[in-house]
């Protein structure tokens, strides 16, 4: 097979997935606490035929060699968390994290997860829980049904006013995590993530305190993907998929013209 034929092969393998990727950030352009991913490319083994450096003669060496690379190929996503932007809703239990840190939510088998979503809500005992599935936010925080209003401080003090009380009760505390290094956390959909052996341990804090983020009640962190910016790397990426078919046709032509002429 010529060579150049398998080359443009895994470029096309590696465009359709960098679309992939690019398709994903597009579609949770409005998905609250999104954060988008990229593709990382990796060029393939070389086939060294003349190794830089070596003896051309018995006093000379090649100041370049001759290397003919394999093509490319995508080694990973990255997760970029970076701060999206603040949509104000006015409602009590939307909350949102102003710089570092995650909510810890209780799933069902008793393990943790991990979010950049404070889109909360109650369940029928007053529990703050995820709004999709209704996992259990971490510390568990208990709302009273005869609660008037809900407070939570930028600490993530939580309180309630309630009816004959002129001061507000503290019902709870809402800490969050962080990890050194978050883009090695496992996203598992339902805007979770997960702690991996990369990412670190979860380290729990206070808001406000020791670098965790403020919480901002009535307020939620927006997806940070920039259309504008996926939009051009999708232009970008479909010219270089154009390119690498382009390469096979006319690969197929000299071979087409070989065969015709001999």
């Amino acid at each position: 097979m010529n060579p150049a034929l398998w080359i443009s092969k895994t470029g096309l393998d590696a465009q359709s997935k960098e679309i992939a990727v690019i398709s994903n950030n597009l579609a949770n352009a409005s998905t609250v606490g999104y954060k988008k991913s990229r593709a990382v490319f990796e060029d393939l083994l070389y086939q060294n035929i003349n190794q830089p450096g070596g003896r051309s003669a018995q006093d000379t060496e090649m100041p370049s060699g001759l290397m003919l690379g394999a093509g490319t190929k995508v080694v990973a996503t990255q997760k970029i968390h970076t701060q999206g932007d603040m949509l104000n809703t006015d409602n009590a239990l939307d909350l949102m994290i102003q710089g570092e840190g995650m909510f810890e939510i209780l799933m069902p088998d008793g393990s943790s997860a991990y979010s950049r979503n404070g889109q909360f809500t109650m369940d029928e005992e007053g529990n703050i829980v995820t709004p999709g599935a209704g996992y259990l936010l971490q510390p568990q925080v208990t709302v009273p049904a005869d609660a008037l209003s809900i407070i939570v401080s930028q600490d993530g003090e939580v309180s309630v006013t309630l009816q004959g009380q002129p001061e507000p009760a503290v019902i709870g505390q809402i800490s969050t995590v962080n990890f050194i290094n978050p883009t090695g956390l496992m996203p598992i959909g339902q805007n979770l993530f997960t702690e991996t052996s990369v990412s670190g341990a979860p380290q729990q804090g206070v808001p406000g305190l020791e670098g965790y983020g403020l919480i901002v009640q009535g307020a939620l962190e927006t997806s940070n993907v920039n259309t504008t910016e996926e939009l051009v790397n999708l232009i970008e990426s479909q010219r270089v998929y154009e390119m690498n078919s382009k390469v096979i046709s006319a690969v197929d032509q000299m071979l087409s013209y070989i065969n015709q002429q001999l």
